[in-house]
């Protein structure tokens, strides 16, 4: 029975990108949105949309009763999850099905074997795939993952046993720092999936992030869409992909792709996923884990196989075979760009706040799935994704060209971007040379621009600047101006007074916040002392968690309290 009506259970791009591939079908689409998200792009794209009360992702996107009460009263006959929230949530797929409405996904059976990490693990073993060290059954506590590193050496990766997206992942290279590692990946993981759990591996060293792209039918036809490289992360999630995975020799990108498809015909796997790996700096593959759900990523797999993933999802559901017979051939290569609402001078910590102006760019090879426009609201409730770049060449050098241009194209203002990371890392030569020097942690640890590609200071990024057209001998010369040189004189003094930031609050020794966002938890008490870079404590916004390092040693006080929501710029603490 064919589809007619879809309830697109998420937001932002990816509900964009729902509504347009059920448009091209000829499905209706049906949005929701939380009230931070009144008037977003998703809901605008949608041929409906209704409103869930609330604000946060628990209260809305995760709010099962709300999302099938929706598609009840709206008429839905299928319910597509999107990626992230509940895409992955067993219970949700069953629930869904339970209502009578059609499930765009894996079988519920699928999402729980595959979706437990440490179950994925035991069946990628029967199924014959390369593992690394890792405990069978998630720890309970962080002695055990102590345990496991005396056993196995550090260092090791604490991850979420439930979900994905980089979420509830910590790296820890000291013993001293497992319990913190162990906490904060629980509740990271506790606040993204519902779910606490975590189980511990270890991290193999420098390692390339590859994955494979699976599409399976009930007809038991498991395709493979090939190679993705996803090795340029941040805080483990992914900031740039490329398809087809560079740099692979034919008999591992051969094991890489025979196995996950070995692995999805073992489980009985049937839509879209990921079966990722990692591919040590000796060549060794261990294999991840499954994502059971369409990825973040999956535009840069259509760019090179000219297959309409969404669209195929759609087709499984409803019990039709997939629209080819045979793995399709990989033509040209791709850059997947992650658009994302963050200051990368500042460890990429999220930068909510009014997109004033979004110009995407355009040109041969060029796609932009995005879920804002100028005027969009960035709220701190949800990830810091505006949206994706996707460029495609015919070969990876002229991918990167392409590339090169279409980020100098780009304009955000308004917000905070990592377009200047992204343009950095398009003439770097870790990134752009003819072997991959890059590597999971690379960004977070050893990133440092290219010569002549220094990132400009938040400070200095948020003034507004002008673009002005000035013509020298001939030439036309574009240059950025600081918007205060081009209004009248008499408004210099006071534009003068509001840059010199001497209010009260800067006060020496002050501690602010980084970013909008909410106070996790203080490590210190009132009258600690501290010493220089320690940490204080964590701040959360966009569902990421970032320390609270101390910029000077001395006394401590504390001005906001746990639980605290404060203002990029707040006084959050002071050390005299």
């Amino acid at each position: 029975m064919p589809l007619k009506a879809v309830l697109i259970a998420n937001r932002g791009e990816i509900a964009v990108r729902i509504a347009r591939a059920a448009r091209d079908l000829g499905i209706r689409s049906i949005a929701v949105y939380s009230e931070p998200d009144a008037g977003a792009l998703h809901t605008l794209i949608a041929d409906e949309a209704y409103a869930l009360p609330g604000k946060t992702g628990a209260e809305t996107y995760m709010n099962v009763p709300a999302l099938l009460d929706v598609a009840a009263r709206a008429g839905a006959d299928c319910l597509h999850p999107g990626y992230g929230f509940l895409s992955e949530s067993a219970d949700f797929a069953r629930a869904v099905i339970g209502a009578g409405l059609t499930w765009v996904g894996p079988t519920p059976d699928s999402i729980e074997i595959l979706g437990d990490k440490v179950a994925a693990r035991r069946l990628a073993a029967e199924a014959g795939a390369p593992l690394a060290p890792g405990t069978p059954d998630p720890v309970g506590t962080w002695q055990e993952a102590k345990e496991f590193a005396e056993q196995y050496g550090l260092p090791i990766a604490i991850k979420a046993a439930f979900g994905g997206g980089g979420r509830g992942i910590k790296f820890v290279q000291k013993m001293e720092d497992i319990e913190d590692a162990f906490v904060a990946a629980g509740r990271e993981a506790k606040e993204a999936f519902g779910r606490d759990e975590c189980y511990v591996e270890k991290f193999l060293t420098r390692p390339r992030h590859v994955e494979v792209q699976i599409l399976a039918d009930t007809h038991g036809h498991v395709a493979t869409l090939g190679t993705r490289d996803c090795t340029t992360q941040r805080r483990f999630q992914k900031l740039i992909e490329e398809s087809p995975a560079p740099f692979l020799s034919r008999e591992q990108n051969a094991a890489i792709i025979e196995g996950a498809r070995g692995i999805c015909a073992h489980a009985g796997y049937v839509g879209a996923g990921t079966v990722e790996y990692i591919v040590s700096e000796h060549g060794d593959i261990s294999f991840l884990e499954v994502n059971t759900r369409v990825q973040v990523e999956h535009p840069v797999s259509e760019s090179t196989t000219r297959v309409d993933i969404i669209a195929e999802q759609f087709r499984v559901a409803a019990g039709l075979p997939l629209s080819f017979d045979h793995d399709p051939e990989i033509r040209g290569h791709a850059f997947e760009f992650r658009i994302n609402a963050e200051d990368p001078t500042l460890g990429f910590v999220p930068c909510p706040g009014t997109v004033t102006s979004f110009v995407p760019p355009s040109g041969p090879g060029i796609r932009v799935d995005a879920g804002v426009r100028s005027g969009s609201e960035i709220s701190g409730y949800y990830d810091s994704l505006m949206g994706k770049l996707i460029v495609w060449g015919p070969d990876r050098d002229t991918a990167l060209r392409r590339a090169k241009s279409a980020l100098d194209e780009f304009e955000i203002k308004g917000v905070r971007s990592v377009l200047p990371f992204h343009r950095d890392m398009v003439v770097n030569p870790a990134f752009t040379g003819y072997s991959l020097d890059t590597y999971v942690d690379w960004v977070d640890t050893n990133y440092v621009p290219s010569s002549g590609n220094e990132l400009v200071p938040l400070a200095d990024a948020q003034a507004e600047r002008v673009q002005v057209t000035l013509e020298i001998d001939g030439k036309l010369h574009r240059v950025g101006l600081p918007a205060e040189f081009l209004r009248p004189a008499a408004s210099a003094p006071a534009a003068a007074s509001a840059g010199t930031g001497t209010d009260s609050s800067d006060t020496a020794g002050g501690v602010k916040a980084s970013f909008n966002g909410t106070i996790i938890e203080w490590k210190v008490a009132d009258g600690d002392s501290v010493t220089e870079g320690q940490q204080l404590g964590s701040i959360e916004a966009m569902k990421m968690e970032s320390p609270i390092p101390a910029p000077t040693s001395g006394t401590v006080r504390l001005v906001a309290a746990e639980g605290a929501t404060v203002k990029q710029g707040e006084v959050i603490a002071s050390i005299s």
